[in-house]
């Protein structure tokens, strides 16, 4: 309602623009709300109270615009672009509708089924492309496009309506970007969290065979910080213990490694000694 009371109170100042309004309006507005009805009057300088509305169509001249009801239709293809405004604006307020439920902008005309398809081609000229469909034997020129919206909105002087749309539009954008910052943070924290129990079960299953002792001493440090701060993210881990990221990330991998393979020995601190190390300078057989 306060859509339609913001466009009613529009006065065009030029007579072709009143007259293509007026022919928008068609020739009997809607009584039962008083801005429209008012804007009737105050466009056809007639009655509106209990009687057909007649349209002021003196005088239609070079613009293109004509009145409805006793004048003649509007000849959209020689009216000017503001004509054209006009005329949608008194339609929109005749046949119009806007709704902005759940954050989403749907406007739509409803007319006669022969005046759908011509009116969408209207539309299209103006640079604001619209669907039609049946419904209830009825034709109905719909836009669900925000943005499309709004530029009819703003074209057709209705600032108000345009602000609150796009008000809704910054909101309804703004939580569907929190959602998926929530969503993502939800599920990296899942994942940390899963990683963090496997590890802190390898470390202590390592530990209960005496395998852990037998590491070298970087994956012995991070398992120890692992189980002390089993919260911790990797990067966490590597800024306390001094180390990069990598090398943490690498420590507890091995650690998972070894847990789900006990017999594979990879992993194990070589202490070969004298028995075991190759002779240097032994040339290879």
């Amino acid at each position: 309602m306060a859509l339609r009371a913001e466009l009613a109170a529009i006065d065009p100042s030029r007579q072709c623009d009143r007259r293509a309004e007026a022919a928008g309006l068609g020739s009997a507005p809607p009584g039962r709300e008083g801005p429209v009805t008012r804007l009737a009057v105050r466009l056809g300088r007639g009655r509106a109270a209990g009687r057909e509305w007649t349209a002021d169509v003196d005088g239609a001249g070079g613009t293109g615009a004509g009145g409805t009801g006793a004048g003649r239709e509007f000849d959209w293809d020689a009216a000017a672009g503001h004509c054209r405004l006009a005329y949608l604006r008194g339609l929109f307020l005749a046949r119009g509708s806007l709704s902005l439920a759940g954050g989403r902008s749907h406007l739509e005309f409803v007319v006669a089924i022969d005046e759908a398809e011509p009116l969408v081609a209207r539309l299209t000229s103006m640079g604001l492309p619209a669907s039609w469909r049946i419904r209830r034997g009825r034709g109905v020129v719909t836009w669900k496009n925000g943005d499309t919206v709004g530029l009819f909105l703003r074209r057709i002087g209705a600032g108000g309506a345009l602000l609150e749309v796009e008000a809704r539009q910054v909101s309804r954008a703004l939580r569907g970007d929190l959602n998926r910052v929530l969503n993502a943070e939800s599920a990296n924290l899942q994942r940390a969290v899963g990683a963090a129990g496997r590890q802190i079960a390898a470390i202590d299953e390592l530990e209960a065979d005496g395998r852990l002792a037998d590491q070298p001493y970087v994956v012995r440090l991070v398992a120890d910080a692992r189980r002390g701060t089993p919260e911790a993210t990797l990067g966490e881990l590597a800024e306390r213990l001094g180390l990069h990221r990598s090398a943490v990330q690498r420590a507890l991998e091995r650690v998972e490694r070894l847990a789900l393979h006990p017999d594979e020995g990879v992993g194990r601190r070589a202490s070969l000694g004298r028995r075991g190390r190759r002779p240097v300078g032994r040339a290879l057989a």
